[in-house]
């Protein structure tokens, strides 16, 4: 039985694949003589019977070349996306091994970097660095205390550092009477095995968060479109509040944040949908906001222009708030069931604070701080709501 995934990484010739070799008991994974590295993507490996309870990721070295060196970061990085997009905990990483080779005497802080950006999703993964062709006790002695003073100048990574254990993965002849034999494998399949509850936690809960950013970014995506999209739509000559156009883009908008969200269209959210559609422009709250921003004194625009930032800004505010309601949902915070809490969202949401955020931009516009024609309002104004959020 596969209990969890270990990541393996570090730069090319340090014996990433010697060590796993030894670590599964079998010839798995590719090696090679030399500084430049045998594994070419990504490799998955078990032990033959289970007989090493965790899967071994087996990655491309980094190179001392730049744009060698990023390929194998984005591979290790695309490997990780697509693991936390697939859902499944069995793709989750739970253990990190920065390998590290002993006889080069240093860490460089490049090597650290890289491990940094190639494992930015797994932000919470405890890290074991394996120090490998560690063969003398004063050599290890040195070499453990260079990984903690690499570690402890990297404040925000340090954190995951677990263990620091010296091995040697595969006998080393010195002369012909002193061979240094395997050493340290054992201990680092314990340590693996102790981290391995506290890894899947903290996998669990890096891919909840890299979930929650793809959602809030693809939900920002969206309220930008939908937000040009009514600016475009408040420029032609009729009234913001009674435009049957624009509150079919505000619905259309929030079925769409909320498909981001996994909020199913069925008869649980039906209501909660209704009541944010009609919390919308055509609401009373809405209404009084309108009337609000057009007696802004001194306005120097045309109605085009002063309609378009009305109707984008309130598409954004809908949009930004359904988004946040649809948030709280996804992450338990409240349910389908709290309408109150819903409606006063939203009545805070088109209050003084919006009406004083849409006439700052009537201001600037009017005072010259941005484009008075209608295309060029209209990429002001995404920029400008969301700026001021």
């Amino acid at each position: 039985m596969v209990y969890g995934n270990v990541l393996v990484i570090g730069n090319s010739g340090v014996g990433k694949s010697t060590l796993i070799n030894a670590v599964l008991g079998e010839d798995k994974a590719r090696t090679g003589g030399g500084s430049s590295g045998v594994t070419k993507d990504i490799d998955v490996l078990v032990s033959t019977d289970n007989k090493v309870p965790f899967r071994v990721i087996d990655t491309i070295g980094f190179e001392p070349s730049l744009v060698k060196r990023y390929k194998a970061i984005g591979k290790v990085k695309k490997w990780s996306r697509d693991a936390a997009k697939d859902g499944d905990p069995d793709t989750d990483i739970n253990v990190i091994w920065f390998c590290v080779e002993g006889t080069s005497k240093k860490l460089f802080p490049q090597a650290i970097q890289a491990l940094s950006d190639a494992t930015k999703l797994w932000e919470s993964v405890p890290v074991i660095v394996v120090i490998t062709k560690s063969y003398s006790q004063t050599e290890r002695d040195e070499n453990i205390k260079t990984v903690q003073n690499a570690f402890a100048m990297q404040k925000k990574y340090s954190k995951n550092l677990k263990e620091i254990i010296p091995v040697v993965a595969e006998q080393y002849r010195i002369n012909d009477t002193v061979i240094v034999p395997p050493d340290g494998i054992d201990e680092l399949i314990d340590a693996t095995n102790r981290l391995m509850p506290e890894g899947k936690m903290a996998a669990e809960k890096d891919v909840a968060a890299f979930k929650l950013r793809r959602k809030r970014a693809m939900a920002n995506g969206l309220i930008g479109t939908f937000t040009t999209a009514g600016a475009t739509v408040g420029a032609f000559p009729m009234p913001v509040a009674d435009a049957v156009v624009l509150s079919t883009l505000e619905a259309t908008e929030v079925n769409a944040l909320a498909s981001v969200y996994e909020i199913r269209h069925d008869e649980n959210s039906k209501e909660f949908l209704s009541t944010i559609i009609e919390m919308g422009t055509v609401s009373i709250a809405a209404r009084a906001a309108i009337s609000a921003i057009k007696a802004i004194p001194g306005i120097n625009i045309a109605a085009s222009v002063l309609d378009a930032i009305i109707a984008g800004s309130f598409v954004a505010a809908i949009g930004q708030a359904s988004a946040f309601a649809f948030e709280q949902v996804y992450l338990g915070e409240k349910t389908l069931d709290d309408l109150d809490w819903l409606r006063k969202l939203f009545e805070s949401e088109l209050s003084n604070d919006f009406v004083d955020k849409a006439g700052s931009i009537v201001k600037q516009v009017s005072e010259g701080g941005a484009p008075k024609n209608v295309s060029g309002m209209i990429s002001e104004l995404v920029k400008v709501a969301f700026a001021q959020k």
